[in-house]
């Protein structure tokens, strides 16, 4: 394995990491909900309090978006890297590359279900599929357009 990381950890990273981007946007909802009922109490800062936070919100989503071409990266680079393996030695059992990953990212950089050598668990694990189905980052969900419509 990949210095000790295995397919379990990444998939339990992964989980970590977009119920943390669920927990910010919890929070920015809850209080861009408390900026708007203070507006319309009449409070005078709250529009320019309301637009700093629509700011914040921005930048939120930026960072996902960045996130995302990072996940994607290393994603297509575990594929390429399967590939080289596959084939230095055909007789491992690689990957079939296929999805809406590999259409992004250039042929064949997506991965399959299942996987062989060092990378055999990653394909199978929920991490790999969500990759591969292109819905890693989809996970504080475009802050700016859900709570400033």
């Amino acid at each position: 394995m990949i210095s000790g990381m295995d397919a379990t950890t990444i998939d339990q990273e992964f989980q970590e990491l977009q119920g943390e981007f669920q927990d910010v946007a919890k929070t920015v909802q809850a209080l861009a909900g408390k900026m708007q009922a203070a507006e319309k109490a009449g409070d005078a800062n709250a529009s320019e309090w309301l637009a700093d936070l629509k700011q914040v919100a921005q930048d939120i989503d930026d960072e996902q978006a960045q996130v995302q071409k990072l996940l994607l990266a290393i994603h297509g680079f575990v594929g390429s890297v399967s590939q080289a393996q596959e084939a230095e030695d055909p007789q491992q059992p690689a990957p079939q590359h296929h999805g809406l990953l590999g259409g992004m990212l250039g042929g064949g950089m997506g991965g399959g279900m299942m996987g062989g050598g060092m990378f055999g668990g990653y394909y199978g694990g929920g991490f790999g599929r969500a990759m591969e189905m292109g819905m890693a980052m989809n996970l504080g969900a475009n802050l700016v357009s859900s709570i400033f419509r």
